[in-house]
């Protein structure tokens, strides 16, 4: 999958965290994908510098580590932290930062974040126009464009359960929602962007969750383009967070 670092959260637990080298796509939809929404317009996206990205969510182990709490509704070390807001996920990424200087961990923006799941792909998902539920946990009760039904597990799985993308990055597509740094703007526009990230603070508008979850709306929501967004404060069983680091000015 190219270049990686296996960073120390602690002494004993390490991140994996691969590097996503500057690069063009195109983010949204195309008009012609089935069950997509209107706030998905399709529109070019330029990442001029590259980031790395963990190849996981972050886990139930590494938040009681840094923390000392576990508010997960779904208890196990290797299951995704959930129930935690987008607030929580700042004052744990603050502590993780006092522990690390001068290395910056943050999250992902939403284009970082759709560009990592798509993995150079321009399909509903990063498998292909369809998934399964032996490659996404999502309601399977719920299939995308006519499918057929698949399992709903009704709950998390350890995080690299299922298979990665072409990038290497696991459970992009359900398992848990994952926050985005970006505060919620209605709709992204058609025309070209560079860089972009909404910081405009707005009374009430929240920030991004991607990637859909175990629950929700089966797989129609865990599509690489499909775009949520929950309040600051805000936790559930289904949300939570995959961390990037700082972005890097150097190429593959």
């Amino acid at each position: 999958y190219g270049l990686y670092i296996d960073l120390p959260i602690t002494p004993k637990i390490t991140q994996r965290f691969r590097w996503i080298a500057p690069g063009t796509f195109q983010m949204g939809s195309p008009e012609t994908e089935p069950e997509r929404y209107d706030d998905e317009d399709l529109h070019e996206v330029t990442l001029s510098t590259g980031y790395w990205l963990a190849d996981t969510t972050v886990t139930q182990e590494q938040w009681q580590a840094i923390t000392g709490e576990n508010p997960s509704s779904f208890k196990g070390e290797s299951l995704p932290v959930e129930n935690v807001s987008w607030d929580d996920s700042q004052r744990f990424i603050q502590q993780l930062n006092k522990r690390h200087e001068p290395l910056t961990f943050q999250l992902p923006t939403e284009a970082q974040w759709e560009y990592a799941c798509r993995a150079d792909t321009t399909t509903p998902f990063s498998f292909g126009e369809n998934v399964t539920s032996e490659q996404v946990n999502y309601n399977g009760d719920l299939p995308y464009n006519e499918g057929e039904k698949g399992e709903s597990r009704g709950r998390t799985v350890p995080v690299k359960s299922l298979p990665p993308n072409a990038w290497g990055f696991y459970e992009m597509h359900g398992n848990v929602w994952e926050w985005c740094q970006d505060q919620w703007k209605e709709n992204l526009g058609k025309e070209a962007d560079v860089e972009p990230k909404n910081e405009k603070e707005e009374k009430g508008a929240g920030r991004v969750v991607r990637g859909g979850s175990w629950l929700g709306n089966g797989a129609r929501n865990a599509r690489s383009a499909y775009r949520i967004h929950r309040l600051f404060s805000q936790e559930s069983f289904d949300i939570g967070l995959r961390l990037s680091l700082g972005r890097q000015s150097r190429s593959r």
